[in-house]
């Protein structure tokens, strides 16, 4: 098993961020099996004003890479994306294009 963490913000508004909490109280069935069908075997997200912090395990073989491609070729997850987009903003070190940054741990007790 591995796992990350990843990090990204909000639009800084109480409605937009509730609609988007909305939209994860019960993500479609095609969204379920993208993230499952990728290796992915936990997946959390918490929020805290505008920032959200996601917390995935995953299977050994996972990729982001590998994954990144089965996203790119499935509509319905393009689709989503499309949509979480208008909730999204980069955090301010995020490369240019880039949602969620993958965090660097360090601690662990």
């Amino acid at each position: 098993m591995k796992r990350y963490c990843l990090a990204v913000d909000l639009v800084d508004d109480p409605q937009m961020i509730a609609e988007y909490e909305g939209y994860h109280k019960k993500i479609q069935p095609e969204i379920h099996k993208s993230i499952t069908d990728a290796g992915i075997t936990v997946m959390d997200i918490y929020r805290v004003g505008n920032r959200l912090f996601m917390i995935m395990e995953t299977e050994d073989d996972f990729s982001f890479e590998t994954k990144s491609q089965m996203d790119a070729s499935n509509p319905k997850v393009q689709e989503w994306e499309q949509l979480m987009w208008k909730y999204q903003q980069a955090l301010p070190t995020a490369k240019p294009g880039e949602k969620w940054v993958l965090m660097e741990q360090i601690f662990t007790l």
